[in-house]
């Protein structure tokens, strides 16, 4: 074990007076220099407002909804929307995805470099250890001469070193480091969200374009009926040739629309390839398979409880925590940087034993250091130690403004997603009463038209109405699924600052 001489004794006699005066200065600096050690705000505030502009969801305002959600709630919100492969869909994505990798990779990273800033603040401890072989000289050889003999010297030992961090410069890193690491770990959530709202738009769209092919393809083939009927009427010499060409056009432009939209569906399946990284024909199996268990593809689209407090709603978004967190980092930098120019304490100190081996002679001796106890003091760096804490400032400014960008961001679109659901929802009744109108309106001028009532030219006026009607109607429903997944994604998907962790996959 080793021993330590007791601490008054190193101040005894006047060989210690530079001793005392080392340690009295070391003190003074210390003392001093701790007065200059300031770091600007780890909390900013970002002027958020005191209530939403935009009207909440109500029950009301979600025809046909069977559950409510909290906010704490929204993530398992897409497993009340009862549509088991848009869940399947959404995990496949969330797996293959690279903004999640690369958000689990700067989670490993986070937590490598909060390691290292924490050792900062611990002792360091190595083991050293050699050997060695050569001649030495030795007198009294026979004959009055000297010789020489072959020596073998072995050494092991441990060499300790700390700074002490008085003005706390490695803790402020250690402290950064930690923020960090919440940072990266709120980033990772984020993009979960994200992957997920990306996948259930692209979800949604495909079966409002699955639709809207159904009602092209019903109206192609009514267009394409009434051609050939034209076509006969006019061989038999009751109609005029003009007509007949109209009703050709028609149809021809019903098969084009046809050929359009079964494109635009294809490119969406594309799109839910390269996201989920399923093979096309598995996918396109599990789609047409989903569709007939649930060929309406109306989602059971829960209600959002918001907090009319946006700071509240807010605090659950992962990219406002996220934002907040660089924001202390940033601070703890500051203070670091601070630290950085003022002086440095260190203590070392070795122990050790060895063994000397001379011409079958051995020889062991141990040995031990307490010390040096050294004090720098920064006096002339031709001005890195200010630029570091310039940089450290700025990047200070910079974490503050992006934050409060962030805020604004999330502020506007909560209250986009309120403003379109709510829009939604009111032209809804609207949008269904033109369609049934514009649906009868089309069957009693069809009939009029076989009755020879009504022109070519009213019908297919009427048939364009129609199309537009059942077409807008669709697409009503899909601005409503849309302005839900926007609700989700502003509201961060249910994520909470407790559970800010990430399990290893």
């Amino acid at each position: 074990m080793m021993m330590f001489p007791r601490p008054q004794r190193l101040f005894r006699g006047a060989a210690n007076r530079p001793a005392k005066l080392f340690i009295s200065l070391a003190v003074g600096a210390l003392v001093l220099g701790g007065c200059a050690v300031t770091s600007p705000p780890r909390a900013v505030d970002a002027d958020m407002p005191a209530q939403w502009q935009a009207a909440l969801p109500t029950a009301a305002a979600g025809a046909g909804v069977a559950h409510n959600a909290s906010l704490g709630g929204l993530s398992a919100w897409w497993q009340l929307q009862n549509d088991a492969l848009l869940v399947e869909l959404i995990d496949a994505a969330q797996r293959v995805a690279p903004s999640i990798m690369t958000a689990r990779a700067n989670i490993s990273q986070a937590r490598a470099a909060r390691s290292i800033s924490g050792g900062a603040l611990l002792p360091s401890l190595d083991g050293v250890g050699s050997i060695s072989r050569g001649s030495a000289a030795q007198g009294g050889a026979p004959g009055g001469g000297s010789g020489s003999a072959i020596a073998t010297t072995a050494q092991l030992g441990l060499q300790a070193s700390w700074e002490v961090d008085v003005f706390g410069k490695n803790a402020a890193k250690r402290d950064a480091a930690d923020e960090r690491l919440l940072a990266s770990q709120a980033q990772w959530h984020d993009a979960r969200v994200v992957v997920a709202a990306e996948v259930a738009s692209q979800y949604y769209s495909l079966r409002s374009c699955e639709k809207q092919l159904a009602v092209t393809a019903r109206d192609a083939q009514s267009r394409l009926e009434t051609s050939r009927l034209t076509a006969l009427a006019t061989q038999a010499g009751f109609g005029a040739p003009a007509v007949a060409a109209l009703a050709r056009a028609s149809a021809a432009e019903g098969a084009s629309r046809l050929t359009q939209q079964r494109a635009q569906c294809a490119v969406i399946v594309k799109a839910l390839v390269a996201l989920t990284a399923l093979d096309e024909p598995l996918l396109a199996q599990k789609l047409a398979r989903s569709l007939l268990e649930a060929p309406d593809g109306q989602p059971q689209q829960a209600i959002v409880q918001v907090a009319s407090v946006p700071a509240q709603a807010l605090g659950q978004r992962p990219d406002v925590y996220s934002a907040a967190r660089d924001v202390s980092a940033a601070s703890f930098d500051v203070g670091s940087a601070a630290a950085a120019r003022l002086p440095r304490l260190t203590l070392a100190g070795n122990i050790g034993t060895g063994r000397t081996r001379v011409s079958g002679t051995s020889q062991s001796f141990d040995t031990w250091s307490f010390g040096p106890l050294s004090l720098s003091l920064p006096l002339l760096d031709g001005g890195v130690s200010q630029g570091n804490l310039d940089i450290a400032n700025a990047r200070y400014e910079e974490a503050t403004g992006k934050y409060k960008s962030v805020v604004r961001l999330a502020v506007r679109e909560v209250e986009e997603a309120l403003v379109n659901l709510q829009a939604a929802n009111d032209r809804a009744s609207d949008t269904d009463i033109a369609a049934e109108g514009y649906r009868a309106s089309f069957a009693g001028t069809e009939a009029r038209y076989k009755a020879g009532l009504a022109s070519l030219v009213e019908l297919e006026e009427s048939r364009r109405t129609l199309l537009a009607a059942q077409s807008a109607l669709i697409t009503l429903q899909l601005e409503r699924r849309n302005a839900w997944i926007a609700l989700y994604r502003a509201l961060g998907g249910g994520w909470q600052v407790q559970s800010n962790s990430v399990q290893a996959q």
